[in-house]
Order: structure tokens, then C-alpha cells, then sequence
């Protein structure tokens, strides 16, 4: 795999500026060292790389119109960073930034802009952990680097879309963020990511999260792309004291997609919103892996997933807490919950639960179900056909986790999404939207 990544890394050596070159070759070097997974690795036993086993290319500029691009995006504000291929399309972008925050790309970055940038980027992510996160900063040529001041209040969403168009050869991109929230600071954050076509593409997307004492961010990340599409990343957060994050996580299945979230409290008084949702359906696969690590006490935490998984399509959660021996008065829940509409369908369900502290409350569960059959029937002898039935149903199961996103054009954005992905008859959604 290291062999058939060589052409990427090579590109990247050549594009990266002075200051970023050691990091990526640390990145390079423990790249070359990793063992890659197999079934027998518990952390992938569920997800075959085998898709990643051909010879990818660089991508190049993308000379696509918006048109054929497409515009399956919500219009959330003035910023908006649109990337297709991995560069910045400034035709597809608005960049009227709100008072109190900084958008830099990597490349872009002076030397003051690049010391900051270095003094934060990657000590979030353990990259002994997150094997793909080592590919990452092998690959590291440019990046986006979000810098929120102190005691800033910034209501303003900032969208940042990165696309993959269709190409005859297999190629990969590199998505790379860095947010720094100053103390007392709030921002709303929605990270995007799509392809158009039905060409082999393979994202590998960072993410990392800093958040200062008492600093509160809204945060979102869709992954919207086509079934082709392949994607291997992850969220690193590190929670201060008294700072709040809120994250929604949304995943439409394709041929591979593993999604790692970390969230790491390691000030007093910490609090953590997680909440998720997978939607699959052909032969599509998702595998989300979560870790809330509780390492001080008086933090909390509420973690809420769920799946629909239609047709041969498979999922996998493996949801975990850490409380860690100093972590007394922690609160913490996870709940997972799963709707299979075939008997081919399959998930892969673990929560766990890993406490080394006596004075906490915390409690996991996940549920793997099909349709209620009394649901199911009350509805029809309603009047309302079979077919609009399971879609209502379906719907409304993961009704309550669209309704926490605190963004209302997001939400208006996504329901109608959400409700067409298991109707493929477009009349079957009419009492939903």
C-alpha cells in the first residue's frame, strides 16, 4: 500500500512549504512503518481496505463547470470555501469573513500565521492510534488553518465544501483543518463533503478541534458523497475548562467510509453534544468509531447514533467512553440505535464502556430493530399505502437527532435530503416536507 500511495507523497514533498516539510517527513517515515490492517485487527475487523489496493494518481486542477458540478449544497452565509479535487475553486467561493475569525490556507501562511499553525497542528490526533492520520501528514501540502479570537461571538456559519469530481483514473485528495477557538469565544463550523460521477476517489480528511477555556463550537460534517466514493478520516477535539462542543455527524454510504471521532476532555466542567447519522442502502458500507476520553472530572457527556441500513448494505459502530481514574463526577451516556430494512442488511453494533473513577454516572445501550409491525399497520388501515408507510416510519426514526442540529437552514437543507434517500418514489415524501 506504501508503494501505491509513493506517486502522492512524492507530489506533496514538492508542493509543501519550507515550514510544513518536517512534519510531513515524520509523517512519511511513520507511514512506512505501519502494519496494514486486516480482519484480524480488531479496530477494522468489519472494514476491508481491499478498495484501496490500485494505483491512484495525483489529482490536478479540476476544469469543471458549476454545472456539472452541481450545486447540492445549503446556502448557510457569506463564507463559504469551496474545494473541488483538493484546490480552491475562488469562482465557487465567498470569502466575506465575519469580525473575530480567520480563514488561512496553509500556503498562504506568513511566518507569525506558521508558527501558529505548527504549535497546534497534529496534538490533537494520536497518529499511533489513527494509522491514516500518519497518510495525512505524509501527504500535507496545504491545509485550512480556522483561528477564532478570544471572547469573540461569532453567529455567522462558515461552510467549507470539499468535492470530488468524476476522472477516468483513480486519484486521492487530501483534506487537512485546523480550528483554534480562543477563550470565551463561540463559532459555528459545517464541514462538507461530496462527488459528483461515478469515478474512484479517495479522500483522506483531518480534522482537528482546540477549543479554549469556556469556548463554545457548533459543529457539523456531512459526508453527502456518491456511492463510489471511498473516504478514511477523522475528528480530534480537545475540550478546555468550561468549553462546550456540539457536533453532528452525517454519513450517506459508498463503497468505503471510515470515519473516526475523538473527543478528548481535559479541562474541568467540559461538555460534549455527539450526535450522528448513517444512512445506506445497495452494497454500501459506513464504520464509524468513537471515543470520548473523560480525563479530569466534572465533565460531561451525550452521545446519540443512528443507523438505517437498507438492501446488502453494512454498518459498523463501535462507540466507546474512557473515564479515567481522576475523572470523579463525570456524566456520560452513549445510545445507539440501528433500523434495518432488509434481512441482507447487516451492523455491527459495540458500545463500551471503560471506567477506572467510583463516583460517576454513565450508561450505553444499542438496539438493532426492523420496522414495527404495529406502526406499520396502524398506518395503513389510515389509509396511507405500504411503501409511504415505511418511509414515514423511517423518517421519523431519525427525526429527533436532525431536529438537535442548531443550525434551521441546515436543517431545511437536510430534510428533504434525509427523506428522498429511501423513497425513491418522490411522491412517497409528501407528509414529511
Amino acid at each position: 500500500m506504501t508503494d501505491l500511495m509513493a506517486p502522492i507523497l512524492d507530489a506533496a514533498s514538492a508542493a509543501a512549504p519550507d515550514w510544513l516539510r518536517e512534519r510531513q517527513a515524520g509523517g512519511r517515515a511513520a507511514w512506512a512503518d505501519c502494519v496494514f490492517p486486516t480482519r484480524k485487527t480488531e479496530a477494522w475487523k468489519y472494514t476491508s481496505l481491499h478498495a484501496l489496493k490500485q494505483d491512484f494518481s495525483v489529482a490536478e486542477p479540476s476544469t469543471a463547470t458549476p454545472a456539472e458540478l452541481g450545486s447540492d449544497y445549503p446556502e448557510l452565509g457569506a463564507c463559504k470555501l469551496v474545494f473541488v479535487d483538493g484546490y480552491l475553486r475562488e469562482d465557487l467561493s465567498r470569502m466575506d469573513l465575519p469580525d473575530g475569525i480567520k480563514l488561512i490556507r496553509f500556503a498562504d501562511a506568513d511566518a507569525s500565521q506558521a508558527q501558529d499553525i505548527t504549535e497546534h497542528l497534529g496534538t490533537v490526533v494520536d497518529a499511533s492510534k489513527h494509522m491514516f492520520a500518519n497518510f495525512s501528514d505524509a501527504a500535507l501540502a496545504d491545509g485550512i488553518f480556522m483561528q477564532v479570537d478570544a471572547n469573540a461571538r461569532v453567529e455567522e456559519p462558515i461552510h467549507l465544501v470539499w468535492l470530488t469530481s468524476a476522472r477516468q483514473t483513480a486519484f486521492t485528495v487530501s483534506q487537512r483543518l485546523l480550528v483554534v477557538m480562543g477563550t470565551n469565544s463561540s463559532a459555528r463550523l459545517v464541514e462538507q463533503f461530496g462527488s459528483t460521477g461515478s469515478g474512484s476517489a479517495f479522500t483522506n480528511g483531518i480534522t482537528e478541534l482546540v477549543l479554549g477555556d469556556g469556548a463554545h463550537l457548533y459543529h457539523h460534517r456531512l459526508h453527502l458523497e456518491q456511492a463510489g466514493a471511498m473516504h478514511i478520516g477523522g475528528v480530534h477535539a480537545r475540550l478546555s475548562k468550561d468549553s462546550t462542543l456540539n457536533s453532528f455527524h452525517l454519513a450517506l454510504g459508498s463503497e468505503l467510509k471510515r470515519i473516526d471521532i475523538v473527543v478528548d476532555h481535559q479541562g474541568p466542567g467540559a461538555h460534549c453534544e455527539l450526535n450522528g447519522i448513517y444512512l445506506l442502502r445497495g452494497k454500501e458500507h459506513v464504520d464509524y468509531h468513537t471515543c470520548i476520553e473523560h480525563a479530569v472530572p466534572h465533565c460531561t457527556s451525550d452521545e446519540v447514533f443512528r443507523g438505517i441500513i437498507d438492501d446488502q448494505a453494512s454498518a459498523v459502530f463501535n462507540g466507546r467512553i474512557h473515564i479515567h481514574r481522576d475523572a470523579q463526577k463525570t456524566n456520560a451516556q452513549l445510545s445507539n440505535k440501528n433500523l434495518l430494512l432488509s434481512d441482507q442488511a447487516e451492523v455491527c453494533t459495540k458500545p463500551e464502556l471503560e471506567i477506572y473513577a467510583d463516583d460517576v454516572q454513565c450508561a450505553h445501550g444499542a438496539t438493532v430493530a426492523q420496522l414495527d409491525p404495529e406502526s406499520l399497520h396502524y398506518l395503513r388501515t389510515r389509509g396511507v399505502p405500504r411503501n409511504e408507510a415505511e418511509v414515514m416510519l423511517s423518517y421519523g426514526f431519525i427525526n429527533e437527532v436532525v431536529e438537535k442540529i442548531h443550525l434551521q437552514a441546515l436543517r431545511d437543507f437536510l430534510r428533504p435530503l434525509l427523506a428522498r434517500r429511501f423513497a425513491r418514489d418522490p411522491s412517497l415524501t409528501r407528509h414529511l416536507l
